[in-house]
């Protein structure tokens, strides 16, 4: 489906990200792949993808909240025909329950991916202004982007639902949305990608309540999101701008 278009990948030396990087190269296209962390990300590679697959695999480090830094990266490249942000950028506190975050620190982490997330989607619209070239953006939500939490799920674990990531998901949604409206073109497209839980060895009783909120399969596995981002940054949804998949075996119903 993405056969000779080139695609831009944050954050791809994550969970989501390499998983994302090879299924675009089994899809054909050729991926720029970045992350923090260069040598990580393209060590990862190296081990699922030798050969062929890594020639399609241009590694790039970026940090997605140095303003400079970003800037000059969109300033230089050339060729894209799309861009997935997959990256989660956050501080060592995130993740504490509600009554003890403390206000400096939801600020940072607010600050760190939605700032980025922000800074991102700016920087492709500047792109597209500049190369006037068909242009798909996809941003990575969640259903808690959607939805209030079912803090139940969590019961009986050292898990939480941090207050962070529901402020950070819906607003990436509507940036998503304002970025669509003032582009205001059919050859810039922005959509999201809303997963629900993706298994990553979390505990197992935290899986099974999750899985009762569920039609049948419960956490998704990583690969499960893939054809959702694949087709939105493909010609098959070519005239589809502005909008929201859910991939959550119903668990937002």
């Amino acid at each position: 489906m993405l056969k000779n278009k080139t695609i831009l990948v944050a954050g791809a030396g994550g969970l989501l990200g390499s998983r994302l990087v090879f299924s675009l190269v089994e899809q054909g296209a050729s991926v720029i792949a970045t992350d923090v962390d260069l040598q990580g990300m393209m060590a990862r590679f190296e081990k699922k993808l030798p050969g062929k697959g890594l020639e399609k695999i241009s590694g790039v480090q970026l940090d997605l909240n140095d303003s400079a830094q970003v800037k000059l990266f969109f300033s230089t490249v050339k060729g894209l025909d799309g861009a997935v942000n997959c990256a989660y950028p956050r501080n060592k506190k995130y993740g504490t329950a509600f009554f003890a975050v403390e206000l400096e620190d939801f600020n940072e982490n607010v600050s760190l991916h939605l700032g980025a997330s922000f800074l991102f989607m700016q920087q492709c619209a500047a792109y597209f202004q500049k190369e006037r070239t068909l242009f798909s953006l996809v941003n990575i939500s969640s259903v808690y982007g959607i939805m209030a939490p079912r803090f139940e799920v969590y019961d009986d674990t050292p898990m939480t639902m941090p207050v962070e990531y529901a402020a950070i998901k819906s607003a990436v949604l509507q940036l998503s949305k304002y970025l669509t409206r003032y582009v205001s073109s059919s050859q810039f497209r922005s959509n999201c990608v809303s997963p629900g839980g993706i298994f990553d060895n979390q505990p197992e009783i935290f899986v099974e309540k999750y899985r009762k909120h569920c039609l049948g399969k419960g956490m998704l596995d990583i690969v499960d999101v893939m054809g959702a981002i694949i087709f939105l940054l493909s010609d098959e949804s070519r005239y589809l701008n502005g909008q929201n998949l859910v991939v959550d075996d119903g668990f937002s119903l």
